[in-house]
């Protein structure tokens, strides 16, 4: 159920102390519309990137924490933002953080100066979407990268997905390695394989919850003079059928059998073949009716931005809270059009948004409506005129 919206949240002020290419930076910010521009290489991607590090998971980069402290240096990090909101400012920090010389560095979190379990605990002040080049290939790409892209969909608006989705892989290696060693164990393979339907049962439905309602926004909003074409989502896989037809206890047990008919098939292809696992997300471009992989290479990139813009409503209408958008070199490849459009789209959305360039001409249909900020190896200051 969605929560009732407030007025967005907005980071005032943003501080890293020796995180990838900035040995310390205290930026003061106070638009909703913030652009980054710079040369290649300046660190106008590590400024998003540390900000995505607030939602669980390794980040827009899909790095390991300890890539992300600078080099050289003592080997760890911290970054700390403070949030205006209608209820108060916050102070969220996280970082990396080496006890001893010795002990294994270890992610800190805190809120308000409180220490807390992990990044989950900041979905109660903030949700963040974003878009890189990276994802430029999503609907060309293997399967699994679609995966992954709808994992964080729904984990902006579910922060446990993720936790699921990690037991779930846990659960998964545990049975291939007992398949394995110990094939024959069946007391060993009954107990894995009911952890494992059950953590399935609930990754799959709330993915099928996630893509039923945005695609049912998609379909609410759709606009056909929009620059950004709509999406039609769907989800593809034997335990997204099954989902999709059977009570959840149902189905749990329908896939627990087929765990244990498929035994010897997995045990010798060294993986289980069906689950959530194996799902791939099928989009098509909705005004053509045709596939996404098949659109020119313009038109997925406007499918794509739509698709996250449409899911950037969607986490405000669910959770109450209008997400922080990073969007990384995003109108570099767009025309004119489309990119008025994007720039007016992001201005109903309510949340605050991070954008970066290297040309400042990007931004300049912006001009008075967004703070653009220089950055420079190290440094970051306002643009001058």
């Amino acid at each position: 159920m969605a929560a009732h919206p407030t007025r967005p949240p907005l980071i005032t002020r943003l501080i890293l102390q020796d995180f990838r290419t900035y040995a310390s930076l205290d930026l003061a910010v106070s638009h909703p519309l913030v652009a980054l521009v710079g040369d290649n290489g300046a660190g106008k991607t590590n400024l998003l990137e540390a900000l995505s590090l607030f939602m669980p998971g390794r980040g827009l980069r899909r790095a390991d924490l300890a890539e992300m402290a600078r080099q050289p240096g003592p080997g760890g990090f911290a970054i700390s933002v403070t949030l205006d909101t209608a209820f108060g400012d916050h102070r969220l920090g996280t970082g990396l953080e080496r006890v001893t010389t010795e002990a294994r560095a270890a992610r800190i979190c805190r809120v308000d100066g409180a220490n807390v379990s992990s990044p989950s605990a900041f979905a109660e002040y903030l949700r963040i979407v974003w878009l890189t080049p990276d994802l430029d290939a999503l609907f060309r790409g293997p399967a699994g990268d679609r995966r992954r892209f709808l994992d964080r969909f729904v984990l902006a608006v579910d922060s446990e997905h993720g936790a699921r989705v990690n037991a779930l892989e846990r659960a998964l290696r545990s049975r291939n390695r007992i398949l394995e060693d110990s094939p024959h164990n069946r007391l060993w393979l009954d107990a894995i394989e009911r952890e494992v339907a059950e953590l399935a049962i609930a990754v799959a439905s709330a993915r099928r919850e996630t893509v039923q309602r945005l695609a049912a926004l998609i379909l609410s909003t759709r606009d056909d003079d929009s620059p950004f074409p709509f999406a039609t989502l769907s989800l593809d896989g034997e335990i997204d059928t099954l989902v999709a037809t059977r009570p959840a206890v149902d189905a749990e047990d329908c896939y627990r059998r087929i765990l244990h008919e498929n035994r010897s098939r997995d045990r010798a292809a060294g993986r289980t073949l069906v689950g959530p696992q194996a799902t791939d997300m099928l989009v098509r471009h909705g005004p053509k009716d045709i596939p996404a992989s098949l659109a020119s290479t313009g038109e997925q990139k406007a499918l794509l931005i739509g698709l996250v813009l449409a899911h950037a409503q969607l986490v405000g209408s669910m959770t109450g809270i209008a997400p922080f958008i990073l969007l990384d070199e995003v109108a570099a490849h767009l025309d004119p059009r489309r990119r008025a459009g994007l720039f007016a789209t992001l201005e109903t959305l309510g949340g605050q948004v991070w954008m970066t360039g290297a040309d400042p001409d990007l931004f300049a249909g912006l001009e008075g409506r967004a703070e653009v900020l220089q950055v420079t190896p190290g440094m970051v200051r306002p643009l001058l005129p």
